[in-house]
C-alpha cells in the first residue's frame, strides 16, 4: 500500500475544508444543534449537487462515483474536523454499506441511487434499549409476512432516526438467537405502526432517535436469515469511517491547543514555554499521528475488502477512541478557565470525542472483540 495520499486525495481534502469552513463555521453548528432535525437542508444539497460527497463511494453502476473507502475516510476526516451537522454519516456509511452489504442487485439498483443523489435520507437500526453491539442484542421481532415481515419491537440511538426516510433495520425471527436468523428489513419513514421520537443526547452535533415498530411492515434486504454477516461487516466499516473522523476532530484540538499555547502569556511567557504544557502537547501530537496511522491503514483495508479488516477496525476503534478522549480533554486543560465555559468550542469537540467513543463499542469493548478475532 502506498501511505501518502495522491495529488488528486488532497484537491479532495482541500475542497471539502474550504467548503465546510464556509458551511459549517462554529456559529452553524451552534446553531443546528438547537434544531430538532439537526441539519440544513440547502447545505445537504450543496454537498450532494456540488462537491458528490453522497455518491463518493458508492459504485458507478448505481449512480455513484465510486472512489474507494481511503476517498470516503479523508471527507469523513474533514467532516469531524469541522464537526459537520447532518446526516451524512448514517446515510452514507451505514445505510448505503448496509445496502451494498446485504442486498440483491435489484435492491441496489432501485435504493442506492436516491442516497447518491442527497435526495433519500437514510439510516441503520440496530442497537437496541439493551445497549448491545453485537448479535445478541437484537431481539426485534421479524414475522414473516407477504415478500418480507412484520416488524414488532424497539430500536434505540439510531442515528438521524427521526429525519430519515429510509431506515434499514436489523430483526430476528423468532425462536432463533446468536447469529441466527438476524435478516435486514428495508422500512419507510413515514410508515404506519412507526413512531420514531428524537432523544436528548449530551452530542448535540450527532442526532439519535428512538424506534418503536408496532406491526410496521418490512421489506427483505438480501437473503433471509443471512443478516448478521452483511450486518457485522457494516459495523466494522462503520467503525472504520469513525476512526477518520475522530482523526480529523482529534487534529483540530491538537492544533487548537498549540496555537493557544504560543498566544497565551502567564509570568511574562508564552504557556508553551512551560514543561508541563510541553509535554501535554506532545502526547497528544504522539497519539494523534498514531491514531492517523491505525485509521488509514483500516480505510486502506476496507477499500481493498483486505481479510484483515475486522482486526484492523476493532484496533483503530479501540486506539483512536482513547486518542481523541484524551486530546479533547487536554485541550479544555490547556486552556485553563476559558477551556471549560460554554461560549468556548472545547466542549463541543470533548462532547463529540465521547460520543464516538461509546458508538460501536468503546475500547474495552473493541480490545476484546480484537482478542478474539486473532484467536487469544
Amino acid at each position: 500500500m502506498n501511505f501518502a495520499f495522491s495529488e488528486e486525495q488532497d484537491q479532495l481534502r482541500d475542497a471539502v475544508r474550504k467548503f465546510l469552513e464556509a458551511k459549517s463555521p462554529e456559529t452553524e453548528v451552534r446553531r443546528l444543534m438547537e434544531t430538532t432535525e439537526g441539519y440544513d437542508p440547502a447545505v445537504w444539497s450543496q454537498m450532494a449537487n456540488e462537491l458528490g460527497l453522497q455518491s463518493l463511494h458508492i459504485p458507478e453502476a448505481y449512480g455513484g462515483q465510486g472512489f474507494s473507502w481511503v476517498e470516503l475516510g479523508i471527507v469523513l476526516e474533514e467532516q469531524g474536523r469541522a464537526l459537520l451537522c447532518a446526516p451524512y454519516f448514517s446515510t452514507v456509511v451505514l445505510a448505503a454499506n448496509a445496502i451494498l452489504n446485504a442486498g440483491t442487485e435489484d435492491q441496489k439498483a432501485a435504493l442506492l441511487p436516491g442516497i447518491a443523489s442527497g435526495e433519500t435520507i437514510a439510516t441503520l437500526a440496530f442497537t437496541e434499549p439493551n445497549g448491545k453491539w453485537d448479535a445478541s442484542g437484537i431481539t426485534l421481532e421479524a414475522t414473516p409476512s407477504g415478500d418480507g415481515a412484520t416488524l414488532s419491537g424497539t430500536k434505540m440511538f439510531v442515528l438521524d432516526g427521526h429525519i430519515a426516510n429510509l431506515v434499514v433495520v436489523a430483526a430476528r425471527a423468532a425462536g432463533t438467537s446468536g447469529t441466527d436468523g438476524i435478516s435486514f428489513y428495508t422500512v419507510d419513514g413515514d410508515a404506519a405502526g412507526l413512531t420514531r421520537t428524537a432523544l436528548a443526547t449530551m452530542d448535540q452535533t450527532r442526532k439519535q432517535a428512538k424506534l418503536e415498530f408496532n406491526g410496521v411492515q418490512g421489506q427483505l434486504l438480501g437473503t433471509a436469515g443471512a443478516g448478521w454477516d452483511a450486518l457485522s461487516k457494516t459495523l466494522d466499516q462503520a467503525s472504520v469511517g469513525l476512526c477518520n473522523e475522530m482523526v480529523g476532530g482529534s487534529q483540530y484540538v491538537l492544533d487548537e491547543s498549540v496555537q493557544y499555547a504560543k498566544d497565551r502569556v502567564q509570568f511574562g511567557r508564552p504557556i508553551g514555554s512551560f514543561q508541563a504544557i510541553k509535554h501535554k502537547c506532545a502526547d497528544m501530537l504522539l497519539e494523534t499521528e498514531s491514531a492517523k496511522s491505525a485509521a488509514y491503514y483500516a480505510a486502506w483495508a476496507a477499500a481493498e475488502d483486505n481479510d484483515e479488516l475486522p482486526v484492523v477496525a476493532s484496533l483503530a476503534k479501540a486506539y483512536c477512541s482513547d486518542a481523541y478522549f484524551h486530546s479533547a480533554a487536554e485541550n479544555i486543560q490547556i486552556h485553563g478557565g476559558i477551556g471549560f465555559t460554554w461560549e468556548h468550542d472545547a466542549h463541543l469537540y470533548f462532547k463529540r470525542a465521547k460520543s464516538s467513543e461509546i458508538l460501536f463499542g468503546d475500547a474495552t469493548y473493541h480490545r476484546e472483540l480484537l482478542a478474539q478475532r486473532i484467536g487469544i
